[in-house]
């Protein structure tokens, strides 16, 4: 069994909706070249399920996903390394 990376879209989920104390319930599946450009320019995004938000905050290891982008992302076709 191999391992293969999907090219355009990131594994690092972003954050969008936020509880009181502003710690994001969700983050959301987005392509990873749009990452830091929305960081920086406040532009928005589009995540796998479909939401448009600008990058706020990244997430940390263990954090709650977007089911509706999980979902998405695990039925994605793997892909390949950009060498």
């Amino acid at each position: 069994m191999s391992t293969a990376t999907l090219p355009d879209v990131d594994t690092r989920p972003e954050g969008t909706e936020s509880t009181d104390d502003d710690a994001p319930e969700v983050f959301h599946y987005v392509q990873k070249n749009k990452i830091a450009e929305s960081a920086v320019t406040g532009t928005h995004v589009v995540a796998l399920c479909g939401q448009v938000f600008p990058v706020t905050k990244s997430a940390k290891p263990g954090s709650p996903v977007c089911p509706d982008c999980k979902k998405v992302f695990e039925g994605l076709p793997p892909g390949g390394d950009d060498e």
